[in-house]
């Protein structure tokens, strides 16, 4: 057989470029090819070559970035034909490009969403394919794969399903042991608007990696920064929408009592304080999670209204008016309401 006839007569033109590259057992076989002949064609010298079992690039030399991508990805498909399931599960098939709900995670996934603290595609000597923990597939090559219990719902980045961008940064933090490299990945997810300082947290968490240090002291410096950032939004509301200055970072004590809370803006002559809920989304004890709210009810009771407010809120043009709004009510409607306790206020 000529190398360079086409595989079939049936037409291929309704598959992308990289995939008339890149093509898997299953797919030449459908087209034609039987197993001994896609073989005489990997042989040394020949026109093709096999990237990973099963899958094959229909032509010499090195990959390119977009062929091991895809390559990874069809490497977890089924040898045989599998027949479609009707809904989520079909749903979720066509959202991942065909793929099912494999999907590029970790340093490849940052690279597509262009992270400059990852090496480039090409650079990378493996791929991370996140997929479902029931699925019986070994690594092989330069595929590396990640198990999920839960799969989250991918991205379509240049037609290659992607991790979201916390999912993927923590499946990256998992092989980093250099603090300065977390701290620098962590840094760039957030600064760069590429994911809410949460989100990440959140990720973080799930994959059990805030046992480890360097892991931990990353996270702190990034909450830190993260507050820096919120705590600056914050200033630009006030005066942006010419609410009376407030007293800033300051502690509310009873007298002779100890410390009630610690608020990021309190208006003393009103009995209005705003605090910047910073706290990272963690599996915690209902207790943990009801302190918020039983410090509010325990300052209402003493006559000071407290307005809670989330970073992404203030980072947003249309919620940050809405907060703004907020506080200026709370700040009309002290008038009508009964004098608070005395209070101390002490700067934080």
């Amino acid at each position: 057989m000529n190398p360079n006839t086409p595989l079939s007569p049936r037409p291929l033109h309704h598959l992308s470029d990289v995939r008339h590259r890149v093509m898997t057992a299953r797919r030449l076989r459908e087209h034609g090819l039987t197993g001994s002949e896609v073989a005489a064609r990997c042989r040394s010298g020949g026109p093709w070559q096999q990237l990973l079992p099963g899958v094959f690039l229909l032509h010499t030399g090195p990959a390119t970035s977009e062929e091991r991508l895809h390559a990874a990805l069809m490497y977890t498909l089924p040898r045989a034909q599998v027949p479609r399931q009707p809904g989520p599960a079909a749903a979720r098939e066509a959202e991942s490009a065909g793929y099912g709900q494999a999907m590029v995670t970790g340093p490849a996934a940052l690279a597509l969403y262009r992270f400059t603290c990852v090496p480039s595609l090409l650079s990378l000597e493996h791929i991370d394919v996140l997929l479902p923990r029931t699925r019986r597939l070994r690594p092989n090559g330069f595929v590396r794969l990640v198990r999920a219990h839960t799969v989250p719902h991918a991205r379509l980045v240049t037609g290659v399903p992607v991790a979201p961008v916390a999912r993927a940064v923590a499946d990256t933090v998992a092989q980093l042991t250099d603090a300065s490299a977390v701290r620098a990945l962590l840094g760039e997810a957030v600064r760069g608007g590429h994911a809410e300082a949460t989100a990440v947290v959140r990720e973080l968490t799930r994959a059990r990696l805030l046992a480890r240090p360097h892991v931990v002291h990353a996270v702190e410096a990034l909450l830190a920064e993260g507050r820096a950032v919120a705590e600056g939004r914050l200033y630009a509301m006030v005066r942006e929408h010419a609410l009376p200055a407030p007293l800033w970072n300051v502690e509310l004590r009873l007298p002779g009592g100890p410390c009630l809370a610690s608020v990021d803006a309190f208006w003393p002559d009103h009995a209005v304080a705003l605090e910047l809920d910073t706290r990272a989304p963690r599996e915690q004890e209902e207790a943990v999670w009801s302190e918020p709210t039983r410090r509010r009810e325990h300052l209402e009771r003493l006559g000071v209204v407290l307005v809670r407010v989330t970073p992404k809120k203030l980072k947003d043009a249309e919620a940050l008016e809405q907060t703004a709004a907020v506080v200026r009510t709370a700040l009309v409607a002290s008038a009508d309401r009964d004098p608070c306790a005395p209070l101390v206020v002490l700067p934080r």
